[in-house]
């Protein structure tokens, strides 16, 4: 029987946006070959004055590009092998073009414009190349459609995704299903520790559960514990501390429900120093970890002060240039923290007008706002880092300001994956999707996503019915 030809190898000829948005697409097309339009070449040279992140990346494709080309002019009409550059990750070849696009577009849509200039390219290497596929990658929308119209396949770039369904991010809980101790239970040990119950189990459930994950089963008897260590189908669980009762309280609150339970008792937990908190408005991200930062600063003395900071990207049109300095310019950023520190100090009734005003200028002096502008190259020590709307971070900045976190110090993201306002960023592309999804099992991180609503029924139903 005669042996298939192997498919031929795709050409995916890349636009400008793509190696803006990632630099290393390069080497992210696996055995297949890439191929840059000279319009796509001048676009970037266009884009890379600045200092914004377009700017750098912009930089950081014209680069690597240099550094591939550079010692092989010779090469550039057979292809440039891309594989010693990648570390083998990448077999195929780049090509450059090398000569004037002989086809115009069907359309005689004017060759002023890059994007026709681009798609003038594909239409003339498919007739060089009938036998290929040829695709065009691409993040622009219009481009897509343009070149769907003109018969040509085109794809979005999806390889900066960490999930594609973000309905399968790891949520940090697991119910425990009924027949869990019948399946779980034989051999079963527990013992007490530290005022815990702890339980070692062995089953077929236990090697899907990630350490630091939290387990519940609601019955007559709930159990809510957290998974402390995972040795190949054996298990060791802890029963958490219940902060619902008022005399765990936080900073005098409490939990209402089942996953702010969970939250606080990562956010007290001086082993854990990442922390990762999801949720729609109103669940209690921002004040859990200003009731759980308050308590560790001020009465455990663990951390030495609160520093908040978060991405000024705004909701409507931007208002301009800010008066004063770096705290009083991010002041109009920081609404939320204002409101729950309100919050936070009425809980106290008992010290009066003059106590509770003397109680808000000390909790002032130990919280600072920072500007994400001047993080890099700092290091934080003994600090607890609140980074609020974290989803409007790219992975690239997530990566900067959680490697300033030096010896001591609580890094704590809060956002919302359905609010992003950065653009360009959708949920699956958001870096706190991909801090969540890399530090899940990491025996000093922690991730809950918040369920329920608690700031009041009209939020709770605009959230759910808008």
């Amino acid at each position: 029987m005669p042996r298939k030809a192997a498919a031929p190898t795709k050409l995916f000829v890349l636009d400008t946006n793509v190696l803006m948005h990632d630099p290393t697409s390069l080497f992210r097309f696996e055995e297949h070959d890439i191929f840059l339009p000279m319009g796509t070449l001048e676009e970037l040279d266009h884009n890379k004055k600045g200092m914004t992140e377009v700017a750098r990346n912009a930089r950081q494709a014209s680069r690597f590009l240099d550094e591939i080309v550079s010692g092989c002019e010779d090469a550039i009409e057979a292809g440039i092998p891309l594989s010693s550059h990648s570390r083998k990750a990448a077999t195929g070849r780049l090509f450059l073009q090398t000569r004037m696009a002989r086809i115009e577009t069907p359309l005689s849509l004017p060759n002023s414009k890059v994007d026709n200039q681009i798609l003038g390219v594909i239409l003339s290497l498919r007739e060089e190349q009938p036998r290929r596929p040829i695709i065009l990658v691409s993040k622009d929308i219009n481009m897509r459609i343009k070149a769907r119209a003109l018969g040509l396949p085109a794809e979005d770039y999806f390889n900066d995704k960490v999930l594609e369904d973000t309905d399968l991010l790891y949520a940090g809980v697991r119910e425990l299903p009924e027949d869990f101790w019948d399946r779980h239970g034989k051999g079963i040990e527990s013992w007490q520790a530290d005022g815990h119950t702890w339980y070692r189990v062995k089953g077929p459930l236990v090697t899907r559960l990630l350490v630091n994950e939290f387990v519940y089963q609601e019955s007559a008897s709930p159990l809510y514990a957290i998974v402390k260590t995972i040795k190949g189908n054996v298990a060791e669980l802890q029963t958490i501390k219940d902060y619902s009762h008022q005399k765990n309280n936080v900073w005098g609150i409490t939990a209402r429900n089942r996953e702010q339970n969970f939250a606080l008792n990562v956010l007290m937990d001086p082993e854990v120093d990442f922390v990762t908190l999801l949720g729609q408005a109103g669940t209690g991200k921002t004040l859990l970890t200003l009731a759980a930062g308050l308590m560790q600063t001020l009465e455990h003395k663990r951390y030495s002060e609160i520093i908040m900071t978060r991405v000024t990207v705004p909701v409507g049109e931007d208002i301009g240039f800010l008066p004063g300095t770096e705290e009083e310019k991010m002041t109009p950023w920081m609404g939320a923290l204002e409101d729950n520190l309100d919050v936070l100090n009425k809980t106290d009734d008992s010290a009066g007008d003059w106590g509770r005003a003397a109680t808000q200028d000390l909790i002032r002096s130990r919280i600072k706002v920072k500007s994400l502008n001047f993080m890099r190259g700092r290091t934080f020590l003994n600090k607890y880092l609140i980074i609020d709307e974290a989803q409007n971070l790219t992975p690239k900045q997530m990566k900067t300001l959680i490697t300033r976190a030096g010896p001591g110090t609580k890094v704590v993201c809060l956002g919302n994956i359905s609010q992003i306002d950065t653009p360009y960023l959708t949920e699956g592309s958001s870096g706190l999707t991909y801090v969540v999804d890399r530090f899940k099992g990491w025996p000093h991180g922690g991730h809950i996503t918040l369920a329920r609503g608690e700031r009041s029924r009209l939020a709770d139903w605009a959230a759910e019915m808008l």
